[in-house]
């Protein structure tokens, strides 16, 4: 889980020693003007830990937390994309939008009028810099090297703060029109030297870029929250303390936690080169054959595939020492079930392997809702329905809840201990390897998207980023 997301014991005494005057059962004033239009507007930033659209739409950490506050107020949520931190604060300032939900930290806006909602994570600044090369140990040693910023960032205010109390001839690039992912796609291909970004922003996209590594942290840790104005009534701030401080928006927080970043754990750099490799050289032999697979099941394809991936590395030739053959690791019965003559046939094995994860789809639950139906498929898949269902009673059992993955997943491991599987229907389970099964093929199904969208632009005519195109400002040292 997310390093940083608070408790919800500690969200409570935030709520409690900040906010003295709420009441849980009163609306603050300067609510019902909101009431009366029916919406709320949120500004953000458009990233990939914030607010962005995928095939299914509008998704990101931020979004998905606000669209929760929305519901809470009984309004619909209004977004409005600003580009940058002074986008972001003239939003507020203007009376565009409500508040700011934008992973934007109280230390970074310091310097503006607002109130903050609670804390609800810490994130620390990464110098980031291409595997391989020499290690910088303190800004001091990046004085010879390129490094940029986005403009009117936190980063770039760090910076700033850096230069004029301790570093005079520290100096570095910013530039308007690149964010985070951009500045770490330069240094992945060697246009840069370094750049800052946060801590979270390098987790996620370390899976898509894995010649990326932390050079060092600088300063302390940050606290994000989200961002009022002040000069409009306090009401909806204090709506915020009231929607952290509610149990339920802890499980929110876990839910999201465990959806955006649960999956991508320890990093392994070999497996994530290997994989680009193999995404290079032996997926497009069978692109079409999931893609179809995939049409005819309602899956995405790039989860047909990582799925593919995890089970045989692509491999139609394939073999288990248990005896499942092929792309998909088919067994002889399961094959047999759906009318597989072949299991060493690509076409086949990936068509058996699409039906029958649809097969186990349509078993679990209604109440199962998405992500959490397809994580618990792909579980099932690898452990069987019977283990699955098993570790859902004892999820049950423990007091959590079977319909989310994130409680199935701590349920599925026990499955191992006898204390536990002794009263299970279908006994003992080597439970952490469909948890391990699942994490791994949400890895390879974010890096099969980022590349398919990487790919999709640059087939719409968009060149790689080159500095001598873009707005980019020297900040030249004090000295």
């Amino acid at each position: 889980m997310l390093r940083g997301v608070i408790s919800l014991l500690a969200i409570a005494l935030l709520a409690f020693t900040t906010v003295t005057t709420l009441s849980g059962n009163v609306r603050p004033q300067g609510m019902d003007e909101l009431h009366k239009t029916g919406k709320v507007v949120m500004v953000t930033r458009n990233s990939p830990t914030t607010y962005y659209d995928d095939r299914d739409g509008a998704t990101g950490y931020e979004y998905e937390l606000a669209k929760a506050f929305a519901h809470y107020l009984g309004l619909e949520l209004e977004i409005l994309v600003a580009d940058n931190l002074e986008g972001v604060m003239a939003a507020l300032e203007s009376g565009q939008a409500q508040f700011a939900a934008a992973g934007l930290s109280k230390e970074q806006t310091a310097d503006y009028p607002l109130h903050y909602s609670p804390i609800y994570m810490t994130v620390s600044e990464y110098i980031v810099m291409r595997r391989g090369g020499e290690r910088p140990t303190s800004l001091n040693d990046l004085a010879q090297s390129s490094l940029m910023v986005t403009a009117h960032s936190r980063h770039a205010s760090s910076l700033r703060r850096w230069q004029r109390d301790e570093l005079p001839s520290l100096s570095w690039q910013e530039s308007t029109d690149l964010e985070a992912s951009d500045l770490m796609q330069m240094v992945s291909d060697g246009d840069l030297d370094f750049t800052m970004v946060n801590s979270n922003e390098f987790q996620m996209m370390q899976t898509y870029l894995p010649n990326l590594e932390v050079a060092f942290t600088l300063g302390d840790l940050q606290n994000v929250a989200w961002s009022f104005p002040q000069n409009s009534d306090d009401g909806l701030a204090q709506e915020a303390f009231n929607f952290f401080y509610q149990a339920e928006t802890g499980a929110v927080l876990a839910e999201l936690s465990e959806r955006f970043y649960g999956h991508l754990g320890q990093f392994d750099y070999v497996g994530a080169q290997r994989f680009l490799r193999h995404s290079q050289r032996a997926l497009p032999r069978y692109l079409a054959h999931f893609q179809k697979a995939a049409d005819d099941n309602n899956f995405d394809w790039r989860l047909l595939a990582a799925m593919g991936y995890q089970e045989s590395h692509w491999n139609p030739k394939a073999r288990s020492y248990t005896g499942v053959r092929g792309i998909m690791m088919l067994t002889q019965n399961t094959a047999s079930e759906l009318g597989i003559e072949n299991r060493l046939d690509p076409l086949q094995s990936i068509e058996g392997g699409g039906r029958y994860l649809a097969k186990l789809r349509s078993r679990i639950d209604d109440e199962v809702q998405e992500p959490d139906r397809t994580w618990m498929s792909l579980a099932a898949y690898n452990v069987g329905y019977g283990h699955l269902s098993d570790a859902r009673k004892l999820t049950s059992q423990l007091g959590k809840n079977p319909n989310l993955w994130i409680d199935v997943k701590d349920s599925l491991p026990l499955l191992s201990q006898r204390r536990y599987y002794r009263n299970t229907r279908y006994g003992y389970a080597r439970g952490q390897e469909p948890v391990n099964y699942v994490q791994n093929i949400r890895r390879y199904y974010d890096v099969l998207v980022w590349n398919d969208e990487q790919y999709a632009t640059i087939g719409e005519g968009s060149d790689a980023l080159q500095l001598s195109s873009l707005n980019v400002t020297v900040v030249p040292p004090l000295l």
